[in-house]
């Protein structure tokens, strides 16, 4: 069989992609200093590449699977298989302005005021489309200017019915532009800390994006390739999972056995062993780590010997197994 290509963002999206990768259970080394990484799986190619352009690029095929993010397969529109949301790069796409216009607060009533005053709203964004749908959902927007798509500008085009509103293709470093360059902005937000420094505000939350799994879909269709595509799958799953999981050892008398069980909560069902003294038995499972708390008085009460471990990695074999998924997650 061929490697499977597996494209790595570069930017925001890294640092977690590697952290995840590494969680999983592989070693990378050069991506300080090099596009391809190694990593030891010999059946595994990585390279780095935008997380604008991984969708594109995995929905053609020249790549097998990639990591981005739901707002770049929403603004893409490409065709690819979601496999898994990596739940990190947590973000919010914004429409901000500046935080002087105190008559300005949704998106409804910054239509208005560049109507009333006869003045083209200019937008800086790298979202071209998003921002488009988004506009045209407006019901302002589709009162004073029907069905127009709003004028979308680049270095090499420009689109676009309605030039009352533009929307300026940003290269970065977006939320600089207002006010020479663009009178509000639509851009990603994670502490609102840059808006703040511009001196923007955010008034309306577009939508939600994090790091998610993809995967071509013919690459799916390949048996080999498959397997390997759903190996990484059940590894970054179980980091994941991981994450979220405590796995405790207890040792408790016998009479109490029965009322501990009864309280404990298992990924499965605990496992039950005796020991040297028959009056005594280990108790050990998996719990879900927000439920530790509530459970520690009970433990204090009937058992003996906690042990807490962290797991690594919770392998959800039983939901990705022989190629076939259970349960797969549809958040794209």
């Amino acid at each position: 069989m061929g490697k499977v290509s597996f494209a790595i963002p570069k930017g925001h999206l890294s640092e977690g992609a590697f952290r995840l990768l590494e969680r999983a259970g592989y070693s990378i080394s050069g991506a300080e200093r090099s596009y391809r990484p190694s990593i030891n799986d010999p059946k595994i190619e990585l390279k780095i590449l935008r997380p604008q352009e991984i969708p594109m690029f995995v929905a053609d095929g020249l790549h097998d699977i990639g990591i981005t993010g739901i707002d770049w397969i929403r603004e893409t529109r490409a065709e690819v298989e979601v496999l898994l949301d990596l739940e990190y790069g947590r973000v919010k796409l914004v429409l901000a302005v500046p935080r002087s216009w105190t008559d300005v607060n949704d998106l409804s009533s910054l239509l208005e005021r560049f109507n009333g005053e006869g003045e083209v709203l200019r937008i800086s964004t790298e979202y071209l489309n998003v921002s488009a749908e988004y506009l045209m959902s407006n019901p302002v927007y589709r009162r004073l200017y029907g069905s127009k798509e709003p004028l979308m500008i680049t270095p090499w085009w420009r689109k676009g019915e309605n030039d009352k509103v533009a929307l300026y293709l940003s290269f970065g470093a977006t939320e600089a532009k207002p006010p020479e360059e663009a009178d509000a902005i639509i851009d990603v937000m994670e502490t609102g800390e840059s808006l703040e420094r511009n001196n923007l505000k955010p008034i309306e939350v577009i939508m939600e994006s994090s790091a998610i799994l993809i995967a071509n879909k013919n690459s799916l269709k390949d048996p080999e390739k498959r397997e390997k595509i759903y190996d990484i799958l059940t590894l970054l799953k179980g980091a994941i999972d991981g994450r979220k999981k405590l796995h405790i050892f207890v040792n408790v008398h016998k009479s109490n056995l029965s009322v501990l069980l009864e309280r404990l909560p298992a990924l499965k069902k605990p496992t039950i062993a005796p020991l040297a003294d028959e009056n005594w038995f280990s108790v050990n499972t998996v719990i879900d780590r927000d439920q530790f708390l509530e459970l520690l008085p009970i433990l204090r009460r009937l058992a003996q010997g906690l042990v807490v471990y962290e797991p690594r990695q919770v392998l959800p074999l039983e939901e990705i197994s022989g190629g076939e998924r259970a349960g797969r997650d549809e958040t794209c």
